[in-house]
């Protein structure tokens, strides 16, 4: 049982640890990357739809997206997603394609990025540490219950402490990375 519950805890933190990276790749540094665009769902025929399960991306210069949708007929919806969205770009369309094309990122901008990456990087270890504590809860709960004994509790509880800041390490390690590349000049 407390191996499941311990296993259960790495897995959950494993994916708090992947969702960091997930939500850093859409921060953006000073190239531009088709993984920006991750959280932007468009309205197409009713249903809320990822936008690259609706265009390919392009990047042929290091400040400019080309985005081809599949269907002609989603290019508006496309656009006025991405002008809507949180990425502060107004996109072009000439019809065909969409044009993104984004501003070079000034000194003030890159500060606010990186605390937007910070305030990316808490929310994950708060998840780490939720989790750490529903875990901690179910041992304290097993050893309550009589179903373990308090030194296997203890080991069990150890454990879990281990792998709580080997994950808040690695969140850590991803936000040095992420301000090291926003910060670059």
């Amino acid at each position: 049982m407390i191996d499941e519950t311990l296993l259960e805890a790495e897995e959950k933190m494993e994916k708090a640890v992947e969702v960091a990276k997930e939500d850093f790749a859409g921060i953006r540094t000073g190239r531009v990357t088709p993984a920006m665009f991750n959280k932007i769902t468009v309205d197409y025929y009713g249903a809320q739809t990822p936008v690259q399960q609706l265009a390919s991306f392009h990047v042929p210069e290091p400040r400019m997206v080309v985005i081809q949708p599949f269907d002609k007929s989603s290019l508006g919806a496309i656009e006025r997603a991405i002008r809507d969205s949180d990425l502060g770009v107004n996109p072009g369309n000439d019809g065909n394609i969409i044009r993104v094309v984004f501003p070079e990122l000034s000194q003030e901008r890159r500060k606010e990025l990186v605390k937007v990456a910070r305030g990316k990087a808490e929310d994950s270890r708060i998840s780490i540490r939720n989790i750490r504590r529903h875990a901690k809860d179910a041992i304290d709960k097993a050893i309550k219950n009589g179903d373990i004994g308090e030194d296997e509790g203890r080991r069990a509880e150890k454990e879990l402490d281990d792998f709580t800041h080997k994950h808040v390490a690695k969140v850590d390690d991803l936000l040095k990375q992420k301000e090291t590349e926003l910060l670059a000049v």
